[in-house]
């Protein structure tokens, strides 16, 4: 950590500053330049970050020099793959596609779904049997039904799914039917539930918050990594800004900085990320140019009568021709769907 003191710094209170940050238990070195003197802390990073430096006076700001998140930094060896049943997905190759409806509606609805979105080219099934609504008269999922109806459509189609949790105490039922977790976005600082799922077996998708910055996200996973789950993908779903034309703003360029700065595979979800229908295939196209892991995409064979969502979902057969452009925007970058 370092100390930058303010321009009018007098020596006593560098030597109080000192003083300090010894009481604190740690080392200082002091370093002189022509208009600023500079404090370096040396001691354990916990307990530099427990300690309130800025407050002592003389202090103008304190900065970290090593970052906060240390398990879901790179270690110089290659990352594995997180492993969503069968499914690798963080191979560097592979673009894996994630699709399937918003909500679980029924098993029907369900499995035709799961057949149109296989057929297409995708390799793993999502759908919320529990969902976190704006409003709490909206339709809210069927629980543990329609975890049975993912678990049953696994069974006839092959593909791994993955479902959202929402509570703790939902964990344990979860964990009998799913293959991956997903953590939404207005969970993403719910870190009870981060650590719950961070002693799970399931990997966890984790979906940065409507106004979380970057740093927040890994923060975010670095809870879950703590509790000793290294299966971790970082989703990518938008943000909340100044702009109304769309739900979010797809932030693409956390694409290349979250993959520079981690070891985990990035996902990026277009659907969320915009919300228009229309212009999903475009960010979809982009994201893999960006260098994404995996797109999650929702998709409904009657968007019409969709429970949840159904404004931004595709139909299957702008699914199956997005999958075809979707093949020659990888190969043109060196990758493969």
């Amino acid at each position: 950590m370092l100390i930058i003191t303010q321009p009018a710094v007098t020596g006593a209170q560098i030597d109080h500053i000192v003083g300090r940050v010894e009481e604190f238990g740690l080392k200082a070195e002091v370093l002189r330049g022509s208009h600023r003197v500079v404090i370096g802390v040396i001691g354990p990073e916990d307990l530099i970050r427990e300690k309130p430096l800025a407050a002592i006076p003389g202090v103008e700001s304190v900065f970290a020099v090593m970052k906060p998140y240390k398990l879901v930094a790179p270690n110089g060896a290659a990352p594995p793959p997180v492993r969503i049943g069968g499914v690798p997905i963080g191979t560097g190759q592979k673009v894996v596609l994630i699709s399937g409806p918003c909500s679980v509606e029924s098993k029907e609805q369900l499995l035709s779904i799961a057949i149109s979105v296989k057929n297409a080219g995708a390799r793993v099934l999502r759908g919320g049997a529990f969902k976190p609504r704006t409003s709490p008269y909206s339709f809210q999922g069927l629980g543990e039904d329609g975890l049975r109806f993912l678990a049953e459509t696994r069974a006839e189609t092959g593909l791994p799914i993955i479902t959202e949790i929402m509570d703790t105490r939902d964990l344990a039922v979860i964990e009998k039917y799913a293959d991956c977790l997903q953590i939404g976005a207005r969970n993403m600082q719910n870190f009870s539930l981060l650590k719950e799922v961070g002693r799970s077996r399931l990997p966890v998708l984790l979906k940065r918050g409507l106004s979380a910055t970057i740093n927040e996200l890994l923060m975010s996973a670095e809870y879950i990594l703590s509790e000793g789950n290294p299966n971790v993908l970082l989703c990518e779903r938008g943000i909340r800004t100044y702009e109304t034309m769309t739900r979010s703003t797809l932030d693409l360029n956390a694409v290349p900085i979250l993959k520079a700065k981690t070891r985990l595979p990035v996902v990026v979800d277009p659907t969320h990320g915009i919300g228009l229908r229309d212009y999903i295939p475009q960010m979809a196209l982009a994201a893999v140019a960006a260098g994404a892991d995996a797109l999650m995409i929702e998709v409904h064979d009657d968007p019409e009568r969709a429970r949840s969502d159904g404004d931004q979902a595709l139909v299957p057969e702008v699914f199956q021709d997005l999958v075809r452009r979707i093949r020659a925007v990888a190969a043109a970058v060196g990758r493969d769907v």
